[in-house]
């Protein structure tokens, strides 16, 4: 059995671990590592950044890529980043990896998308430059990763008016309520989850395979999700 929680508490447990153990950089190195190890890097990158740290991750990932040969390009939807995005932001450029504004076509010739552009703290309504992106991602001919979540989809529900359609989901720290409900098969083919240590504030679910007793408080694990973790923490500091 994995565990599976709301955005809630993700966003609890994060804040928890990086006042107490492990600081938000090297949380945020790891999400992309785990991002990095979970993919098949061959061919054309592209990396479609928001604002927050879901950019953030992006930016890390293209360091990362960078940093073992493999070619990418950032787009950003936004001139605003987080201090965590803006600091792997300056690694990726010092590194050689190129960054453009998102423009329509932008996407052409790309063999690999990755989507980092809303995280599971997203509500609401999409503003037009990020609805631009999803809708060029999707009509893309590329192999899409979505970094966390499907950018647009809620992550404690799985619904969405307009979502990235990914072929992996690389969601980070646990699975979040929205990836394994019913609607969210419509946006995504693949998840894996990447365990970088976030320290679980408060058990809510259990995600159950199908020889495992489904007790109360526990969900069938759905064909879309691989329970075996990508691990990022080094060793020595797993418990």
């Amino acid at each position: 059995m994995i565990d599976c929680i709301s955005v809630e508490n993700m966003r609890r447990s994060d804040a928890y671990t990086i006042s107490n153990y492990v600081s938000s950089l090297e949380l945020m190195y790891r999400a992309a590592y785990g991002v990095f190890l979970a993919g098949t890097w061959q061919g054309r990158t592209a990396i479609v950044v928001g604002s927050g740290n879901n950019g953030g991750d992006g930016f890390a990932l293209a360091w990362i890529l960078k940093e073992h040969h493999h070619d990418c390009t950032i787009f950003t939807v936004s001139n605003h980043l987080s201090q965590d995005s803006r600091y792997y932001a300056e690694k990726a450029a010092s590194a050689g990896v190129l960054i453009y504004p998102f423009e329509a076509e932008c996407l052409a010739g790309y063999g690999i998308v990755v989507d980092c552009l809303l995280g599971t703290g997203f509500q609401g309504q999409l503003r037009e430059n990020y609805r631009a992106a999803i809708a060029a991602i999707n009509a893309s001919n590329a192999f899409v990763v979505s970094v966390d979540i499907n950018s647009g989809m809620n992550g404690d529900t799985g619904e969405a008016d307009l979502a990235v359609c990914s072929d992996l989901t690389v969601t980070i720290g646990y699975v979040k309520r929205g990836l394994i409900a019913p609607n969210a098969a419509r946006y995504l083919k693949s998840l894996v989850c990447a365990d970088i240590g976030i320290v679980l504030e408060t058990e809510e679910w259990k995600i159950c395979g199908e020889h495992e007793e489904l007790a109360e408080g526990c969900f069938l694990c759905p064909q879309w999700l691989d329970m075996r973790p990508i691990e990022t923490i080094p060793i020595g500091e797993k418990e």
